[in-house]
């Protein structure tokens, strides 16, 4: 606070002002930072066969030196321009072989001493492990020999990682992308322009989303060609060769007989609207050598694209191998015009092109919503996807590739979660590509539901399907009290695999199965509890129903000792984010599971139980089309204020909530909930928004599941923007923001003018700008800062206490 006085013809005129204020970081309190710096539990990837596992461990955080690196951010992408990496990546330090049968550990020898790995992946024949290190000037490609457990680099050509991939051939090759010139020779900005950035549209529509990081003048447009150029390089037991000449790569993949590539190449003009990935490309076809067999299009910008969940451009679109066949291209296109307003029988078409691809495209199968995709399993059996995200329907068929017939399996909405089978179980066919996995006698297929709703709670399970009478059959589900998913199916047919077992007392671990041999289960992880501040704490999965009847859930925590009768009502955070349902059924559903273990990642709120808070967790905010002629976000803030206070209620009827020590708090889409809830609502004494979109005016084409445009319904987006009723809020509201936010929508001057609109109506607010950081913040300097903002805020407006420093 600093104060002006003027003295004018001898009377003294006091102006009281806000300074802007930077800081030092803060820390929280000692058992808060203890639990966000806890030692992360290693990360595992098993094998196809369950016989090997890869352990890797990372460091918890970066800190904000290395964020503060030089970064490029053009064209959707962050690199950093002195290694031809992404700029933003958490690296392994150490990376160790454990065998499942024996459950022996290994040390691999090779490996760097100051080892940042990452894209560590197994090759096709589960004999080795690739991964890439990344050193402060170029990345580097190991190769991790299973039966030696040594480790080997192999590339002679620094890599290329910022838009490029790691492809294994077999087990012998490995594609991957090498730079073309050292970083030495990117474009050099001139002392003074040599003219405007000039962007300029004809006539044609392009109702684009409002992405970050794009490309802004013609130097951002030569520094993306420099680091999109890439050399695509065959690597063959550290022998390299060059696969044709050197291009901006956007993706590339081989066939799975291993004699051609399909390629898409990225071409100019660049979009100064949408990402790389939305250039206009080509793609085609080569040989393993990188001749060009055929050329099967070339793609306009996506700036032209309609707007809409389910409307597509009016052009073919996703290119892929059939994985069951040696090599025949697949593609999708629109026989509705793009635009689902269309009246059409069918919305899309399948097309297939057979190598030596001089024949004419055949048509494989239409489909009468927008297609998906398809899972491809043997000569007669796929599984072909479609539906619309509009209307939050799906539905799975079974086709016949070899007599073209379609059978419909299963219709359901994309929000029932209740009705959900999970994904498809897959195996690696003879080409080693990933493909259904099939019963013995071909009539069943497999599905692994890792979530595994439930009215109980998360259940997850895995069931065979039986194609033939369309019944299905629970072959395993987790016990109650438990929370246990199946991470690796070995054989389908004997119920052995791999699974992760955890509950509110233990960590998560991996397990041995083996349910038709009977075989006691077999602990293959010994991983330990991090957090010793949160034993004690109580965990309970809470469900409690709005005044229309939609029932709600929510992860109430509460502190260790904690006693309701002796302590009496607790002051309360409530974290949520809002979700869209067309089915009020669906947003009753239960989601979550109170059995699972409490782990932490960044700025979480659960760490305030061990400061005297009771925390609701994923409190449910569903927002319900209330019949079949309206949209969910017809009556949002009705609706948001309708789950609040059934919340509240909740918790003061049970004893342990103060109503009149009640906060609000969310991130992004949360971020904007809370601000609507204290604008429309005076349920609350305080709230915390962090990276949010606070004026959907600069949202014009649609945000979330609204499809909608601003000029489509004015009315509804201005009355759902919080910014429009700044003058409303007089709660004091916390607004924490990443200055550089890379999220679609949210950009940091939504903050920043939310702070100025309510600051400008006098209201009680504090904006936090976080150096460096994007949507989700990442160095640990920035989250223990954010960590004790929330706490001090908390403390001074929901405890009434004066905590709050500069």
């Amino acid at each position: 606070m600093q104060k002006l006085i003027l003295t004018i013809f001898g009377c003294l005129i006091f102006f009281t002002t806000l300074q802007s204020q930077e800081t030092s970081y803060k820390r929280p309190p000692k058992a808060m930072e203890e639990m966000l710096l806890a030692k992360p539990t290693p990360g595992v990837y098993i094998d196809k066969k369950g016989e090997w596992m890869v352990l890797y461990e990372s460091n918890a955080y970066p800190t904000i030196e290395e964020l503060a690196r030089p970064e490029l951010r053009i064209a959707g992408l962050r690199i950093n321009p002195s290694n031809f990496g992404p700029s933003r990546l958490t690296y392994s330090s150490k990376v160790f072989l454990k065998n499942i049968s024996s459950g022996k550990e290994f040390a691999i020898t090779g490996l760097p001493q100051d080892l940042a790995a990452s894209n560590i992946n197994w090759s096709p024949d589960d004999q080795k492990i690739a991964l890439t290190h990344t050193s402060p000037t170029q990345i580097d490609l190991y190769v991790i020999n299973i039966a030696t457990q040594k480790a080997l680099k192999i590339n002679k050509t620094a890599l290329n990682t910022a838009v490029g991939d790691i492809y294994w051939l077999d087990g012998n090759t490995i594609f991957y992308n090498g730079i073309v010139k050292p970083a030495t020779a990117a474009p050099v900005r001139g002392v003074a322009p040599t003219g405007p950035a000039i962007q300029e549209n004809e006539g044609k529509a392009s109702p684009r989303p409002t992405y970050q990081d794009m490309i802004k003048s013609p130097y951002d447009a030569s520094l993306f060609e420099f680091y999109a150029t890439t050399q695509l390089i065959r690597n063959t037991n550290g022998i390299e060769t060059k696969v044709g000449m050197p291009e901006m790569i956007a993706s590339y993949s081989c066939s799975p007989d291993k004699k051609y590539i399909l390629k898409r190449t990225i071409q100019k003009p660049f979009s100064y609207l949408v990402p790389y990935f939305g250039f206009p490309s080509t793609v085609v076809i080569l040989d393993i050598n990188g001749k060009e067999i055929k050329k099967l299009i070339t793609l306009p910008s996506t700036e032209t694209a309609p707007s809409g969940n389910d409307n597509v451009q009016d052009l073919p679109r996703s290119y892929n191998w059939r994985n069951d066949q040696p090599a025949t291209i697949t593609w999708t296109a629109p026989l509705d015009g793009g635009l689902i307003k269309n009246p059409a029988t069918y919305r899309d078409a399948l097309f297939a092109l057979q190598a030596p691809f001089t024949g004419e495209p055949k048509e494989m199968l239409k489909t009468t919503l927008r297609f998906n995709r398809i899972i491809w399993g043997d000569k007669t059996h796929a599984l072909v996807m479609e539906g619309l995200r509009g209307k939050q329907t799906m539905q799975t068929s079974l086709y016949n590739p070899e007599t073209g017939s379609m059978e419909l399996l299963m219709v359901r909405n994309t929000t029932d979660a209740y009705g959900s089978p999970g994904n498809p179980v897959m195996k690696p066919n003879e080409f080693g590509e990933s493909v259904l996995q099939l019963s013995s006698d071909g009539n069943k297929i497999f599905f692994n539901n890792t979530t595994g709703s439930s009215p109980e709670g998360d259940l997850p399970f895995l069931l065979s399907y039986n194609l033939i009478d369309k019944s299905t059959d629970t072959l395993w589900r987790c016990s109650q009290g438990y929370f246990e998913s199946v991470i690796r199916l070995l054989d389908p047919e004997n119920l052995s695999f791999i699974s992760m077992r955890e509950s509110k007392v233990e960590m998560p671990n991996y397990w041995l199965k083996n349910l038709k041999l009977r075989i006691a289960d077999r602990q293959l992880t010994q991983f330990m509890n991090p957090y010793p501040q949160m034993e004690g704490v109580s965990k309970e999965k809470v469900r409690y129903d709005r005044a229309d009847g939609v029932s709600l859930t929510g992860d109430l925590y509460l502190p260790k000792g904690y006693d309701k009768v002796k302590d009496g009502p607790l002051p309360v955070l409530i974290w949520a984010y809002p979700a869209e349902y067309n089915s009020a059924a669906d947003a009753a559903q239960i989601r979550g599971s109170e059995h699972r273990f409490t782990l932490f990642r960044g700025a979480s709120p659960l760490s305030l139980v061990t400061q005297g808070y009771a925390v609701l967790n994923n409190a449910e905010m569903p927002i319900v089309a209330t019949d079949t002629t309206k949209k969910p976000n017809d009556n949002f803030v009705d609706q948001l204020k309708m789950n609040a206070e059934a919340a509240i209620n909740f918790l003061c009827d049970l004893g342990v909530g103060d109503r009149n020590k009640m906060g609000v708090a969310g991130h992004s889409y949360g971020a904007f909930m809370t601000a609507n809830l204290l604008a429309h609502t005076d349920l609350f004494k305080v709230g915390i928004a962090r990276s949010g979109a606070y004026n959907r005016s600069l949202t014009p084409f649609g945000f979330q599941n609204e499809d909608r445009t601003y000029w489509e319904a004015t009315s509804l987006y201005n009355d759902m923007s919080p910014f429009n009723h700044a003058d409303k809020i007089k709660t004091p509201i916390l607004l924490i923001h990443g200055e550089m936010d890379n999220n679609t929508g949210t950009y940091p001057i939504q903050s920043e003018r939310m702070f100025n609109a309510i600051k400008g109506h006098g209201g009680t607010v504090r904006y936090v700008s976080l150096p460096y950081e994007s949507h989700g913040y990442s160095a640990q300097e920035s989250l223990l800062h954010t960590i004790a903002e929330q706490y001090e805020w908390l403390e001074k407006y929901l405890k009434n206490k004066k905590t709050m420093n500069p």
